[in-house]
């Protein structure tokens, strides 16, 4: 049987003759360009030793000196750390750590030395560190409402990812919502000095104003946003907010809120204006009611002074001297089989 018309244009469309699918492939074809074909200039360097061994050497001897510096920055860092989740539990209740910090009929304060290693210089800052508390987790990072925390009248409108802490029992919203703020942190500290001489204590303040960042306090916690209903459902989770103060002044919820990347962390909990001297004792008494004995967490305070890098961190300056080490290595390398197997006369000709 022969073709119909329009198997005969298909194949004719096909086989790239001058029917209508020869004409269409024409028009869709790109016009010719230096940019279409990849004709454009361009620097292609040739990679030959002598080009690749100074070029190596110069990157070594700037990463090398980067590098120590940042590790003598980090050095002049005074850090003293001390972990008390455990320090502060009862003997007899250590074989039962959750049911201690649930009973809210047992004490828990305690009083822990701490011991200056090297003189610190006023600002000291304070922290505390948390183990295993991967505020990163999906579910966890996106419980929270921001648009209910800038504006008091989205708290209801915008708490559709704040469940389980979304709404009380008799439906009315919490404000602030979600699983970030009701974890908030609780522990408290108080510091205080021993003098060497006298033997008396002096009572530090500790500033807890300026913790948070500015753009926080400005532009995400609103000026007319008050916590409403907060920790008062079935579950209670960290510490509570000051109902009469709005969300922009509670800088303690601002400094929780920026949620940490890695399961081990610090933030900021206040910092000392006054100067401490090397071997002084610091009397500090802790108030241990956060419960992360129920994911085996720890729990530790931290007091830092400040360089030029912030705190003490010697990752940057081991990652240039590793840098500029392994650079100075290749280049020994490659001067070494140079030397070794020398370039044949075609190869002198690529320089």
């Amino acid at each position: 049987m022969p073709p119909v018309n329009g198997a005969a244009a298909a194949a004719g469309a096909s086989s790239g003759g001058d029917g209508p699918g020869a004409a269409v492939t024409k028009r869709n074809k790109p016009r010719y360009s230096a940019f279409t074909q990849q004709q454009l200039p361009a620097c292609k360097p040739i990679l030959a030793p002598h080009m690749v061994i100074p070029v190596l050497i110069f990157v070594g001897l700037i990463c090398i000196p980067i590098g120590l510096a940042c590790i003598a920055a980090s050095n002049k860092v005074v850090e003293v750390v001390y972990r008390y989740d455990a320090k502060c539990v009862p003997p007899n209740m250590l074989h039962n750590k959750v049911a201690y910090i649930q009973n809210a009929s047992i004490d828990k304060t305690c009083t822990i030395i701490l011991k200056v290693p090297r003189d610190m210089k006023r600002p000291i800052f304070i922290y505390y560190q948390l183990d295993k508390f991967y505020q990163n987790h999906r579910r966890y990072a996106t419980s929270r409402s921001d648009a209910q925390l800038r504006d008091p009248k989205q708290a209801a409108a915008s708490t559709e990812l704040c469940k389980p802490e979304a709404y009380v029992a008799n439906g009315s919203p919490i404000v602030p919502c979600g699983l970030v703020a009701w974890s908030i942190f609780n522990d408290t500290y108080s510091f205080a000095r021993r003098r060497r001489r006298s033997g008396h204590t002096e009572a530090l303040t500790v500033i807890k104003s300026g913790i948070s960042w500015r753009s926080d306090r400005e532009h995400l916690f609103g000026k007319n946003v008050f916590p409403k209903n907060f920790q008062n459902g079935s579950l209670v989770g960290g510490g509570q907010l000051d109902p009469t103060k709005p969300l922009s002044e509670q800088e303690d919820l601002m400094v929780w809120m920026r949620t940490a990347a890695l399961p081990r962390f610090r933030k900021l909990y206040g910092r000392v204006e006054a100067d401490l001297g090397a071997g002084e004792l610091l009397a500090v008494a802790v108030r241990n009611s956060y419960n992360s004995y129920s994911f085996d967490g720890r729990k530790a305070v931290v007091l830092s002074t400040a360089g030029l890098l912030g705190g003490r961190n010697a990752f940057l300056g081991r990652a240039y001297v590793v840098t500029g080490v392994a650079c100075f290595a290749l280049a020994l390398i490659l001067t070494l089989l140079c030397l070794v197997f020398p370039m044949k006369e075609e190869h002198l000709h690529l320089r």
